[in-house]
Parts: C-alpha cells; structure tokens; sequence
C-alpha cells in the first residue's frame, strides 16, 4: 500500500509523493527516490542532518530518538517541528504528512 506525503522543497514547489509502505523506506529515501535536493550524506545514520525537514502538519510520527535529538541539537535552522528525514520510517501511519526541507547548511 502507498501513501500520499507532501514535500515542499527548497523553492517552494510542493511535491506530491506516492510513498511505499511495504519497501521499509524513510522518507529520506523516498525524497532521494523522487530526485529531491536531499543529500543523506551520513546515509540514514541521524549523524549529518542534511535530510532534515520541517513537519507541517499534525501526523501521529514515532518518538523522537536519542541520536535524532542530538543531531538536531547541534545542527543549522532547527524549528520546534524540525525531524531527520531518515528517522521516519515510511508506514501507513504516515498518510497526508506534510514536510518542508529545511535549508541546506
């Protein structure tokens, strides 16, 4: 089963993405499977924060963990609802996210 998640990217363009609950995806891989400018330098390890997003909207997503936290807290244009892209793993929990990428560092 897929999910709708919307991405709006540095532009401001908004991006409507069919996202794979079945492929064990994060949302870092899928804006990368969608060619949007995320870098995922550290691949998914939540050590670089060039995947990280601003959540837009109130989606139920899992608890933040400790590795996510200390990234965001050393890292550039942290908001309140800023996440790590690779954190979120894709369920179907996640339908009609909203995110925006955050800057590049």
């Amino acid at each position: 089963m897929d999910v709708l998640i919307k991405i709006k990217d540095r532009e401001g363009t908004v991006h409507e993405l069919q996202a794979p609950t079945d492929m064990a995806m994060n949302v870092m891989e899928l804006c990368k499977a969608y060619e949007l400018p995320v870098e995922g330098t550290c691949g998914g390890m939540a050590m670089c924060a060039s995947c990280q997003c601003y959540v837009l909207n109130d989606v139920q997503l899992p608890e933040m963990g400790d590795d996510e936290e200390a990234m965001l807290s050393e890292a550039f244009y942290v908001k309140s609802n800023s996440r790590l892209g690779c954190q979120i793993p894709i369920t179907e929990d996640l339908e009609g996210l909203e995110l925006e990428l955050a800057p590049e560092n």
